[in-house]
């Protein structure tokens, strides 16, 4: 068979309707396979889903694009990228399919492959994407790396950017800005705690709004790669407000950059300017170098915790 793999944009009507009806058999099949299907949806919150894409592909700059991949003249799969180029350049894959009479002899590899060709001719500076299971080696094999989770707990790859960026870091603004639950929920599963429910959810953004907890943002260009936060309390033994350093947590592909050192940087110098006495962090033994070079450096002994 040939292997030669063609993208082909999906340009009218029917070839939209085309693209939606495979991508609900997919989510029904491949994604869902237990959901039984209501009023016509066949993956929870279709029309909401269609309705966001939709947004998105009338978008004149940053949008959407409806693909299919040909081989031999026949469609085999199909592909929703979102290009960002007024951002920083990132193409995130929303959806992948190779139908499955089509799969297994480096089909999968090949449209991969295919669309990474046309993400770069496009301009994208880099891709990625939330997968799970037996893809996860296909999108390996082309150079992805594990890089957390998103908001919503699912796992991230990413074929990072070759090009050098600084990095910046500034105040959360927004309590309800989905990097703050992305990173979140990164180092949740990292320290081996659960996502953040919705309840949970809430609470963080009512403590940051109340200003209980302040984060840090990493940034390169538009991206949140890194956090850092400032837990208020006061302390009768200084009189004055204190702080903990906490929800220190960097995407793994973006470490060994310099972020750590600039985010607590940052949140050394916001309590300096804000009247907080002291600074401390509790930490694992193993983690004590580390915090040391990063201005922790003075003992305060032993933290005993009494937790119901």
């Amino acid at each position: 068979m040939e292997k030669s793999i063609i993208i082909r944009e999906a340009v009218t009507e029917n070839d939209a309707a085309a693209f939606w009806k495979q991508l609900r058999l997919y989510s029904k099949r491949d994604r869902f396979p237990g959901l039984n299907d209501r009023n016509g949806k066949s993956f929870p919150g279709d029309s909401e889903y269609r309705a966001c894409v939709q947004n998105m592909d009338d978008s004149p700059q940053d949008r959407c694009w409806y693909l299919f991949f040909q081989q031999g003249g026949h469609d085999i799969g199909f592909a929703l990228p979102v290009l960002y180029p007024s951002k920083d350049g990132k193409c995130f894959v929303m959806e992948f399919c190779v139908y499955p009479e089509y799969r297994g002899n480096g089909t999968d590899e090949s449209c991969a492959g295919a669309l990474l060709e046309w993400a770069r001719k496009k301009g994208a500076l880099y891709v990625e994407l939330s997968v799970g299971g037996e893809m996860e080696h296909v999108w390996g094999s082309l150079g992805f790396l594990k890089n957390g989770f998103d908001e919503w707990g699912e796992p991230l790859m990413i074929l990072p950017p070759q090009a050098e960026k600084p990095f910046t870091v500034e105040i959360l603004k927004n309590p309800t800005d989905w990097r703050l639950l992305k990173l979140e929920n990164g180092f949740k599963k990292e320290i081996g705690e659960e996502f953040l429910t919705k309840e949970n959810q809430k609470q963080l953004q009512r403590a940051v709004k109340e200003g209980k907890i302040t984060f840090f943002i990493a940034k390169r260009g538009s991206r949140a790669v890194g956090m850092c936060s400032v837990a208020k309390c006061y302390s009768t033994f200084s009189c004055s407000d204190t702080g903990v350093y906490e929800d220190f947590y960097i995407e793994p592909v973006f470490r060994g950059k310099g972020i750590a050192r600039k985010l607590a940087q940052a949140a050394q110098t916001w309590c300096r300017q804000n009247g907080i006495a002291s600074l401390t962090v509790c930490c694992a033994p193993c983690d004590e170098k580390m915090y040391q070079a990063l201005g922790f450096d003075i003992c305060l002994g032993t933290t005993f915790a009494h937790i119901d």
